[in-house]
C-alpha cells in the first residue's frame, strides 16, 4: 500500500526532535515531538546534516531529513484514520489548531472585527525550513489575515515558538477582486481585535498527570501535582507579573514525574505580564500543552497594517525525568546573548543591606558594615531600599529617585566611593515601575499612574503597599524614570541595580485602553536601554521576592531574587523548583540572620550556608552584629563559594529521587564528569534509623573520586553513628578524604549518616 508522500519537515537539537507535515497551502501539523527518533544516519544511509545527500527528498540541503518514504510511515502510524475518509475531528491538531480543521478544543486564535467573530481560513500557507526551525507564512485572503509563526530548536533541546498576527484588511474599506460575499469580514477597514494567540504542541496519549505550581509570598514555587485534567483546561494569571500563585509551568508526565528518570513534557511562558496555560485533553485528539499572553478587554485591536506578535513559549521534552527539562532551559538561557559572561566574570558575592538595616539607614554604619563586608571577602555591596526623597517607611517617595538629603547630607557618594576603594562592586535599590501618591512625582503628575479612570466621582482606587503602577508605556513618565536612574548610575559608579515590584497591577488602563502588554514592554526597554547606556552594569529583577521570575524578564536581567525568604528550610524547596528553569548562577540565595525574619525559624549557621551554595551566594544579615566565632566561618565560607563557584554555575544541575521525605540531595557536575558537588539536607526527622543510600549521578563510572566533606560552611550535627566513608571524607589536611570507584558511587551509593532536622552537608567528588 503506498502512503500520502507529502512534505515533511524534521527539526532536531539537543537529543529533540520535531516532525511536522508541511502539505502545501495548509498549516503544518506535528506528527511527533519528543526524544530525537532520527538517530545518527538517516534511513537513506547519509549522515543527518550533512549538505549533500544520494538518498534524501531533500538532497542538497542544510538538513538532512529521513526521507519521505520513511515519514510518510510515521504518518500513517499516527493517523487515526484512512485517507481519503475524512472524520468528524480533526486528524491531528496543526501549529495553530482552529475549529475549521475539526478541531473541538480552545482555538490557537480568537479575533473579531466589528463585533463579528473572525474564523480564519488560510488560503496560501509558505514553510521555510532549517536544520533547526521552521517559519510558517499564512495569509487569509477573505479575512485580511497574516499569521507568521516561527518554531526553532535550541542547541539544548527547547522547542521555542512564537506568532506574529497581521490585520491585512484594506484601510479604506474599498472592494478588492473577488465575489462581494468574500469581501464582508476583510474590507470593512475596522480594527481587528486579538482575543487571544496560543502556541501549542501534541503530546502522547499516555501522559496521564499534571503538575503546575501555585504559592504565596514568600513561599513561592509550590508543586501541586494531580491526574491530567479532562477537557480543554485554562490556568490563569491575571496579577500584572508572574506572580507568586504563577503556573510557572504545565508538566506532563506518566505518573508523578522523577527527577532523574522519566518522559516529561512541559511548557513555559517567557512572559512577565499577564498569562494563560492551556491543556485540552479530549477524547478524540492527542493531549495539547501550551500557553500564550492572557490578554485584556480590547487591549490587542490591530489596525490595517499592523501586527501583534506573541511571546515565546518554550517547550521543554525529558526523557531524563525533571533534571532533563531544567537541562534545556539552562543551556538556552545560559546561551543568550547581551548577558553578562559569567565564565569571564565569575558571579559576585553580595552582601544586601535590607535585612541589615531596613529603613534605619546611617552613613557612618553602612560604611562599617562595608568594611566588614570586605573583611570577610563580599566582592558586592548593595544599598536596598531607604536612601531616596522621604523614604522613612513603604508609605512615601517612591518616583523621587533622588538622593534623600536629611539622612544622606553628603549624598551617595562618600558610601559608594567607600565600597569601590574596599575593592567591592556598589549595588543600588530602585523599584522604578511603582509610585506613592505621597511623592513629588505623584503630586506633580497623577495623570502618570496607570490606573482606571474615576467612574465615581471621589472614588479612591485601590493601592497596594501604599503604592500605584507608574504608566511606564507614557513617554514623558518613562524618560522621568530613565533620566533619573541614569544619573546616579552614572554618578556613582553603580554596578548593579536591584529592581523591585512590590504590588501587582489591577485595572491598567493607558491612553483609555487596557495597558499591560505596553507596560511590560516598556519595562524590558528601560532593562536594555539602561544596560546599553552602561556596559557592565548589572540589573536583578526582585518582585516581593520571586514574583517575577520567568524566561521572559530573564532575556533582560543578570540575577533574580527567588523569595523574599531567606529561611533555608523554606529555600530548598523554592530553589529547587526555580532552578527547573533558572540557572543556578542566576538566582539570588542570601545567608540570612537567625531565626529567619519571615517565619521566625531557627537554624544553624551551616545549614544556612549550605543551601546558600545552590545559588548565587550572599549575605541578607547585619554582620556587625556576629560573634567572632561567626565571622570566622563566614570568612571560610565565601573562601568555599570563591573556590567553588566556576562548577557550581556553569555544571548540570542533578537532583537524586528521594525515598525519604525529608531528604534534600542536589548535585551538580562539570561537563568532562571530573568534579562534581553535592549538598544533602533535611527538612525534618528522617523516617528510618538507617538513612537510605545516595548514589551519586552523573560520574564517570571509569574514573575513582576522592570524596571530602566540606566544613567550611560551620558544624553539622547527625546521630550518633558515623559511616566509615563520612570518617574518612571528614579529613580537613587537603590530601584526605575517601576514595571509591565512579561506578560504585553511582551504583552503589554512599550510605548517609542520619542528619538531624534542618541540617546539611557539603560533599565535593574530585576525579583522580
Amino acid at each position: 500500500m503506498m502512503f500520502d508522500q507529502g512534505p515533511h519537515t524534521v527539526l532536531r537539537g539537543g537529543g529533540v526532535c520535531v516532525v511536522l507535515k508541511t502539505p502545501a497551502d495548509d498549516m503544518p501539523q506535528v506528527e511527533y515531538w519528543g526524544r530525537d527518533i532520527v538517530g545518527p544516519t538517516g534511513d537513506c544511509g547519509c549522515a543527518i546534516g550533512n549538505d549533500t545527500c544520494a538518498g534524501c527528498a531533500t538532497a542538497g540541503s542544510s538538513a538532512c531529513p529521513l526521507n519521505e518514504s520513511v515519514l510518510a510511515a510515521l504518518d500513517a502510524m499516527t493517523l487515526k484514520d484512512t485517507p481519503p475518509n475524512k472524520p468528524d475531528a480533526a486528524w491531528r491538531p496543526s501549529l495553530l489548531p482552529q475549529g475549521a480543521e475539526g478541531w473541538a478544543g480552545r482555538a490557537g486564535l480568537e479575533c473579531a472585527r466589528g463585533g463579528r467573530p473572525v474564523y480564519a481560513r488560510w488560503t496560501h500557507v509558505e514553510t521555510t525550513a532549517g536544520p533547526s526551525s521552521l517559519a510558517v507564512a499564512a495569509e487569509d485572503a477573505v479575512n485580511g489575515l497574516k499569521l507568521d509563526a516561527t518554531l526553532r530548536i535550541t542547541a539544548s533541546g527547547l522547542v521555542v515558538a512564537r506568532h506574529t498576527i497581521t490585520n491585512t484588511a484594506s484601510p479604506t474599506g474599498d472592494s478588492a477582486a473577488g465575489p462581494a460575499s468574500t469581501q464582508l469580514a476583510a474590507n470593512t477597514g475596522e480594527p481587528l481585535t486579538v482575543s487571544w494567540l496560543d502556541a501549542t504542541l501534541p503530546m502522547p496519549k499516555r501522559a496521564d498527570t499534571l503538575t503546575q505550581f501555585t504559592g504565596r509570598w514568600p513561599l513561592e514555587k509550590q508543586p501541586a501535582t494531580g491526574p491530567l485534567p479532562v477537557g480543554s483546561i485554562t490556568r490563569d494569571c491575571r496579577r500584572g507579573k508572574t506572580g507568586h500563585d504563577s503556573p510557572w509551568m504545565f508538566i506532563a508526565s506518566i505518573g508523578a514525574p522523577r527527577n532523574q528518570t522519566g518522559d516529561i513534557w512541559a511548557c513555559h511562558l517567557a512572559w512577565s505580564g499577564n498569562q494563560t496555560y492551556r491543556i485540552d485533553n479530549l477524547p478524540a485528539h492527542e493531549p495539547v500543552i501550551g500557553a500564550g499572553e492572557l490578554l485584556g478587554p480590547g487591549e490587542i485591536r490591530l489596525n490595517p497594517g499592523d501586527s501583534y506578535t506573541t511571546p515565546e513559549v518554550c517547550f521543554s521534552y525529558s526523557d531524563r525525568g525533571l533534571d532533563g527539562i531544567a537541562d534545556r532551559f539552562h543551556g538556552w538561557l545560559r546561551s543568550l546573548p547581551g548577558h553578562v559572561d559569567f565564565a569571564a566574570k565569575p558571579r559576585p558575592f553580595t552582601l544586601n543591606t535590607w535585612e541589615a538595616v531596613y529603613f534605619n539607614h546611617d552613613e557612618a554604619t553602612l560604611k562599617r558594615l562595608a568594611d566588614h563586608a570586605a573583611q570577610v571577602g563580599v566582592e558586592r555591596f548593595v544599598l536596598d531600599d531607604g536612601w531616596f526623597h522621604e523614604r522613612r517607611d513603604d508609605t512615601r517617595g517612591l518616583g523621587d529617585w533622588v538622593v534623600d538629603p536629611a539622612v544622606w547630607s553628603n549624598g551617595l557618594d562618600g558610601l559608594a566611593t567607600h565600597v569601590h576603594d574596599l575593592g567591592m562592586e556598589f549595588g543600588l535599590w530602585f523599584e522604578p515601575e511603582m509610585v506613592n501618591l505621597d511623592s513629588d512625582l505623584a503630586r506633580e503628575h497623577p495623570d502618570w499612574i496607570l490606573a482606571a479612570p474615576e467612574a465615581v466621582p471621589g472614588r479612591a482606587d485601590l493601592s497596594y503597599r501604599t503604592q500605584y503602577v507608574l504608566d511606564l508605556a507614557n513617554p514623558d513618565a518613562y524618560a522621568h524614570v530613565r533620566d533619573q536612574m541614569a544619573a546616579l548610575v552614572e554618578q556613582l559608579g553603580v554596578n548593579y541595580i536591584k529592581w523591585d515590584h512590590n504590588r501587582e497591577v489591577t485595572e491598567p488602563m493607558h491612553d483609555g485602553r487596557f495597558g499591560l502588554h505596553e507596560q511590560t514592554e516598556a519595562c524590558y526597554r528601560l532593562f536594555d536601554e539602561l544596560k546599553a547606556r552602561f556596559p557592565g552594569l548589572e540589573i536583578e529583577s526582585c518582585s516581593s521576592g520571586g514574583a517575577r521570575t520567568d524566561a521572559g524578564i530573564l532575556q533582560h536581567a543578570d540575577r533574580i531574587w527567588a523569595s523574599d525568604s531567606n529561611d533555608p528550610r523554606d529555600r530548598v524547596d523554592i530553589q529547587r523548583w526555580t532552578e527547573l528553569i533558572v540557572p543556578p548562577e542566576m538566582i539570588g540565595a542570601h545567608v540570612g540572620p537567625s531565626p529567619a525574619h519571615s517565619t521566625a525559624r531557627a537554624t544553624d549557621l551551616s545549614y544556612r550556608a549550605a543551601i546558600s551554595l545552590t545559588g548565587c551566594s550572599g549575605f541578607e544579615w547585619n554582620i556587625l552584629e556576629c560573634t567572632d566565632e561567626q565571622i570566622a566561618v563566614l570568612r571560610s565560607f565565601v573562601a568555599l563559594y570563591k573556590e567553588l563557584r566556576g562548577l557550581l554555575h556553569t555544571g548540570r544541575v542533578m537532583h537524586a529521587d528521594c525515598k525519604d521525605q525529608a531528604l534534600r540531595a542536589r548535585g551538580v557536575v562539570n561537563a568532562d564528569r571530573t568534579h562534581a558537588v553535592w549538598v544533602i539536607a533535611t527538612t525534618d526527622n528522617i523516617r528510618d534509623w538507617l538513612a537510605e543510600r545516595l548514589q551519586v549521578t552523573g560520574l564517570d563510572p571509569t574514573r575513582s573520586y576522592r570524596v571530602r566533606m566540606r566544613r567550611e560552611i560551620g558544624e553539622s550535627h547527625w546521630g550518633w553513628v558515623t559511616p566509615q566513608w563520612l570518617t574518612a571524607a571528614q579529613d580537613d589536611d587537603g590530601n584526605g578524604g575517601f576514595t571509591a570507584p565512579g561506578r560504585f558511587l553511582s551504583e552503589v551509593g554512599l550510605q548517609l549518616p542520619n542528619l538531624w532536622p534542618m541540617q546539611a552537608i557539603v560533599l565535593e567528588f574530585t576525579a583522580i
